[in-house]
């Protein structure tokens, strides 16, 4: 399946004028640095038998300090904040390992010390059937999540712990109307999330943005909602994050359900504030269900206000595709084009020159960047005129990638002007020995330069009876084929 897509500071200034009949004396307290600062942690479950915890990974922390107003903990190098100096944290890596903690003491005026200790805690949960759903068997191994964008109700509202009768605080009692390829939420739908199986646990990484922020949360970050930001909005969207699981605690995991059935009762979290392409402040997800094809999580809002549900899936859905119709539903190859610059030449190559091409074409196909190239998600093709002749470009997987037998899909938007005559075609792979019409040609969408509000698919083959070509096809009018993209699909089979 190829995809080919294109996704087409008021400086306020205030004079402010003070009368006074006085001169007025402004003065800075006191700078005092904390001092003394003496930190306890008590591993929660520990005796004589568990001398490192009960198992569930919980430490309790309690700072005191002279001259302190409140406290941060870091713990991996995240920065947990406590006013009271006391805290709960929750180590994950399964077995017996050693923290460090580091805990700063925040004085007046900007002042704050530090002091740091060790603890040795046992976590023994585990769930090593999720985290293989999640990312693969074997180490080395990476699963592609993406929106289950062609099923109503991937994304839903509800309260976190209300209960109006029927369980409301376990499932989307607040909103749960949104249908597949719901429009305002469409910019999301590119996003790809892969997580990864490592000697060191999981990790994980959005490859494709943006990220959504719906509008409950952009009113507290000062942003417009219910629209996608990119990184220099949110940041932390990129790059690898660490997964850690443990035992989920919340409300719902533990005392409710969803259409009967019990929730995982697993949580994760994606470590330096990432997430699963909806933004709300949080990274903690409780697992609903999880199976091989379907990712069901659940995460509380920042400022737990909202729990929003969201589904996800490893077969990356089409708009416009009916899965349920096709033979063939596993994906084997595909080019998403999310990489600026040319084609990938692991992917794809050239054909070079002029000379008709067989078809009377006008012009010379080059490898310019003028003609052809990689950018804002689209692989875009440009003919351009110069002088009485012409250049474009075209591509080809052939040395690279063939097969037998399957379902090919395009997602593009056609060029309007008269003269153009864009194709994406199938040609047998013994081209070069047999020739045309031998090979077989399998056009999967074709659009001739007099006709902007028709396409063509056809197949072209040899005749054995007279020798001679011979071709099927059907015509399909689409009008606004240059100004909106569509999908078009062949699906070829032993039997057709």
């Amino acid at each position: 399946m190829t995809k080919i897509k294109t996704l087409v500071v008021v400086l306020l200034i205030g004079s402010i004028l003070l009368i006074s009949c006085e001169d007025a004396t402004y003065e800075f307290g006191d700078i005092k640095t904390p001092t003394n600062i003496q930190v306890t942690a008590t591993l929660v479950g520990k005796d004589a038998d568990h001398p490192n915890g009960d198992g569930s990974g919980y430490v309790d922390f309690s700072a005191t300090a002279d001259n302190a107003s409140s406290y941060t903990y870091y713990f991996d190098g995240v920065a947990k904040a406590s006013p009271s100096g006391v805290i709960r944290n929750r180590f994950t890596t399964l077995g017996v390992n050693t923290y460090r903690v580091v805990v700063k003491a925040n004085g007046t005026g900007g002042a704050s010390s530090s002091t740091s200790l060790a603890v040795e805690v046992f976590s023994s949960f585990s769930d090593q059937e999720a985290e293989t759903l999640l990312a693969g068997t074997d180490i080395g191994d990476s699963k592609k999540w993406y929106w289950q964008a062609d099923r109503a109700v991937h994304i839903g509202l509800g309260p976190v712990e209300d209960d109006y009768g029927n369980g409301e605080f376990a499932y989307e009692a607040w909103w749960n109307l949104i249908q597949p390829w719901d429009d305002e939420k469409y910019c999301m739908y590119d996003n790809e999330f892969v997580f990864t199986k490592t000697s060191n646990g999981i990790i994980f990484e959005q490859t494709v943005g943006p990220a959504f922020v719906p509008g409950a949360h952009a009113l507290e970050m000062g942003i417009d909602g219910d629209t996608c930001h990119n990184e220099d909005v949110i940041p932390h969207m990129f790059g690898e994050k660490n997964v850690t699981f443990f035992p989920s605690s919340s409300k719902a995991a533990l005392e409710g359900s969803y259409n009967n059935e019990p929730y995982r009762q697993t949580s994760f979290e994606i470590s330096d504030g990432g997430f699963l392409g909806w933004f709300v402040g949080s990274s903690t997800y409780d697992i609903i269900s999880i199976s091989e094809d379907e990712l069901f999580v659940r995460i509380i809002q920042a400022g737990d206000g909202f729990a929003w549900y969201q589904r996800f899936t490893s077969t990356k859905p089409i708009d416009g595709a009916l899965d349920s119709d096709y033979e063939f539903t596993d994906l084997v190859w595909e080019d998403d084009f999310n990489t600026d610059g040319a084609p990938d030449t692991n992917k794809w190559t050239y054909d070079l020159g002029a000379g008709g091409w067989g078809n009377g074409e006008s012009q010379t196909y080059t490898n310019d960047p003028e003609n052809i190239s990689v950018s804002d998600g689209s692989l875009k093709i440009t003919a351009i005129k110069e002088g009485t002749s012409y250049t474009s470009a075209r591509i080809k997987t052939e040395g690279l990638y063939e097969f037998t037998y399957g379902r090919v899909e395009v997602k593009a938007k056609l060029p309007a002007s008269q003269g153009t005559w864009p194709a994406f075609w199938l040609l047998g792979a013994n081209f070069p020995s047999v020739g045309w019409p031998e090979c077989g040609e399998m056009d999967i969408m074709e659009q001739t330069g007099d006709d902007k509000n028709t396409v063509l698919g056809t197949c072209h083959w040899l005749d054995p009876v007279n020798g001679s070509s011979a071709s099927y096809g059907q015509t399909f009018s689409i009008s606004d084929s240059s100004s909106e993209f569509h999908l078009y699909t062949v699906e070829w089979s032993e039997t057709a």
